[in-house]
């Protein structure tokens, strides 16, 4: 039920606008721009693809809104929910734009002949369910949302669990200084994991201010993201906490966007997706695991460990999905509702607060900056502008 008093929508603080930045044109074919996504090799996706590219795997991608019509994306994307329900709409530039760029690392497919343009996501054969929870910083209703959408991102973890989702993408966030936790999103987060959902979010981009808490990474059972660059270093703006899981590519990251230009980003929201398109090839491989068996498969094929075999800034290491794929063949099915196994305390960090405290801004829920973290993809610049004719 939605409250329109009582609950707070919480912002993202360090996320600001996401900003673009025009560059000279480039071919949008395969030596082009699939040529700059260096992050394909980094996943080591060709060893993965051996196995599956995702195939019977749908990953929920709560953000902005997803464009269904983008050409590295048609026919990938589900029917989804909004849970905003206004704001900006399709042919508006403050639609859709970070939750069909997250959603192009998990799932996009590329197009024209041989399907060499474009971008391809980790697992190009996913389905993507596009779930509305927050609005990009652009958006003029994004106030409004603020103030009467607060329980979005807790509805939409529960309603994607529902439709069955193998995994949910949350590149979004709240790691202001008040952050805390909140009792209805972790709760949601639980009840994901009961059902055999994967949780995956981004660890934050407050690594050169604070490296304060972010919420929802972390939640107990969550598989937490940091960023890295294409030598494998962690990003200076990458948040350093207790709760990181794993790292991935989130430096110069070739995105897809609705007005069929591609760009470049960088962001912890990025770094996250890839994770999430990573765990959609494990799980297609491997569908009977459960998210505690994953998220504990991808802490032990990690590549690249820290010396010490675990920090704030990497957590256990860069994914390989391919890794993940072979070691898993040697596990048996757990039970879903061992999902937190391990975690003895009721909330991994601060528990919530009372209702009605004083939370100030900290306390508001996801709809702000491109979304509460979807500007943990935060800075792009545009590599290639195409006609909007010239894609089938």
């Amino acid at each position: 039920m939605r409250s329109h008093g009582r609950h707070r929508l919480r912002i993202v603080a360090a996320l600001a606008a996401t900003s673009f930045v025009v560059l000279p044109a480039t071919p949008a074919h395969a030596d082009g721009i699939r040529a700059q996504q260096w992050s394909l090799d980094a996943m080591n996706t060709e060893e993965a693809w051996r196995t599956t590219k995702g195939e019977g795997i749908t990953v929920a991608v709560l953000d902005t809104g997803v464009d269904d019509q983008h050409p590295d994306l048609a026919g990938s994307v589900l029917p989804g929910k909004d849970f905003i329900g206004f704001g900006a709409e399709r042919g508006d530039r403050a639609w859709a734009r970070h939750g069909t760029a997250m959603a192009g690392i998990v799932a996009a497919h590329g197009h024209g002949p041989g399907r060499e343009s474009g971008v391809l996501g980790i697992a190009p054969e996913a389905k993507i369910l596009p779930v509305r929870v927050i609005l990009e910083g652009s958006d003029k209703a994004r106030d409004r949302a603020r103030k009467t959408r607060g329980t979005a991102l807790a509805q939409g973890i529960r309603w994607a669990a529902d439709q069955g989702a193998d995994v949910i993408n949350l590149s979004l966030g709240d790691d202001s200084e008040s952050a805390h936790a909140e009792a209805g999103e972790d709760a949601a987060v639980q009840y994901a994991l009961s059902k055999g959902s994967v949780v995956v979010a981004s660890a934050g981009n407050g690594g050169e201010k604070g490296d304060h808490i972010s919420y929802p990474a972390a939640y107990p059972g969550v598989i937490a993201v940091t960023a890295v660059d294409r030598w494998g270093t962690h990003a200076s703006f990458s948040t350093r906490r207790w709760y990181a899981t794993v790292s991935a590519p989130g430096v110069n990251i070739v995105i897809a966007d609705p007005d069929r230009r591609y760009y470049e980003g960088w962001g912890t929201s990025a770094a996250a997706a890839f994770v999430s398109g990573a765990v959609a090839l494990v799980r297609s491989a491997h569908p009977d695991l459960t998210p505690a068996q994953i998220k504990k498969l991808l802490i032990d094929t990690a590549r690249d460990a820290p010396k010490s075999g675990r920090d704030d800034s990497k957590g256990y290491g860069t994914v390989d999905p391919a890794a993940a794929i072979s070691e898993g063949a040697r596990l048996r099915a757990g039970d879903p509702k061992a999902a937190t196994a391990g975690y003895r305390e009721e909330y991994f960090g601060p528990g919530p607060r009372p209702e009605g405290s004083d939370g100030g801004p900290g306390g508001w829920l996801a709809a702000a900056a491109g979304g509460a973290g979807a500007l943990l993809l935060a800075m792009a610049v545009v590599l290639w502008r195409g006609g909007r004719t010239r894609h089938p």
